[in-house]
């Protein structure tokens, strides 16, 4: 494969990576690859999982331990073409699921370039939507959107280059790339909200600590839940420093004091999230992260969704900073310079 090929791929991949799968009209909706029955079940638990009495771990804490899958075509925002609308029909789910088991397990088109191959077949976005059919991950605000971003964020962005606005940033140095596509991070929250692929954590607990880790890119999110106070407001994380404790079988964790160099839709080093993680059945674990940030967003905002056993282990996510992609793309980006001067 040619490395304007690779290049074209590792852009590919990492803008999938940073953004939540997002629908269009239903003439051209796509997805990833997925199974039926891992993640897509709806957030909030029926009334007989209401009922259902959590597992404890020896020392007596619920139990939320093992592999737990994300996936879903719901996305994050609700689409403007649906506006007003907080469920879809059964029709909408039927043509939506349909046409992305559809796009999944069609054959392979030797005629299609490169990069439309990597989006049909090397992702895994799944194939449901989820069982209680909302049309969008977000719970608060009520029209299912994050908020609008401040004067001054709006001011600052629209002050950056045409191609970072579009996402594609410059590549004068790998300095200019990405934490994800540098192999550093892929950063919190994206890391728990469904993507095109790697939608993957595993849960580990011990007396006085929980550990979350993340299929993609390989972080590993250690979370003491000794009431301990958060480190100093000078030191700054790339995944923020996390403090956890139990309501009732709810684990609730509040992250904060993120690193400057962090980036969530706007948000950098004054973001604050709050995620709780509760097993409302055997094969269920219901999530909900609230982010803040009253310096990009004029109102915090609340996503939910849930997450499934999933079919096996976690297996490495090879991301590494001295990655051929990156070094990839640097070239491309020269050879497109030297192109343009001749």
């Amino acid at each position: 494969m040619s490395r304007r090929i690779l290049a074209s791929l590792g852009r590919l991949a990492v803008a999938a990576a940073l953004v939540s799968v997002a629908w269009v009209p239903l003439g051209a909706q796509t997805a990833g690859k997925g199974s039926q029955n891992a993640a897509g079940k709806s957030a909030i638990p029926t009334e007989a999982k209401k009922h259902w009495t959590p597992t404890r771990t020896p020392w007596g804490d619920p139990d939320l331990q093992g592999v737990w899958d994300y996936k879903t075509i719901t996305p994050l925002e609700r689409p403007q073409n649906m506006a007003g609308r907080q469920y879809l029909t059964e029709e909408e789910v039927n043509q939506l699921e349909t046409r992305a088991a559809k796009r999944l397990d069609e054959p392979p088109d030797e005629t299609v370039p490169a990069t439309t191959v990597h989006a049909q077949y090397w992702t895994d976005a799944g194939r449901k939507v989820l069982d209680d059919k909302r049309t969008s991950l977000i719970i608060d605000p009520a029209d299912g959107r994050i908020p609008s971003l401040t004067p001054e964020v709006q001011k600052r962005l629209a002050s950056r280059p045409a191609l970072a606005r579009q996402g594609g940033g410059r590549a004068d140095s790998y300095t200019d790339r990405s934490n994800l596509e540098r192999c550093i991070t892929q950063g919190l929250p994206n890391a728990n909200l469904p993507t095109l692929y790697n939608n993957n954590i595993q849960i580990f607990q011990a007396p006085g600590y929980v550990a979350i880790l993340h299929e993609m890119v390989h972080d590993v999110r250690m979370i003491p839940l000794d009431g301990r106070t958060h480190v100093g407001s000078g030191i700054r994380q790339w995944l923020g420093d996390s403090r956890g404790h139990w309501e009732g079988n709810t684990l609730v964790v509040e992250t904060t004091n993120f690193s400057d160099k962090t980036n969530f839709r706007g948000s950098e080093g004054n973001l604050h999230l709050v995620e709780r993680f509760t097993r409302v059945a055997p094969d269920t674990i219901s999530y909900e992260v609230t982010a803040s940030d009253p310096t990009t967003w004029t109102r915090p905002w609340t996503a939910a969704l849930p997450m499934r056993p999933a079919e096996g282990l976690i297996y490495e996510y090879a991301c590494h900073e001295s990655n051929i992609g990156l070094y990839d793309i640097l070239e491309v980006a020269r050879d497109e310079e030297k192109a343009a001067k001749k």
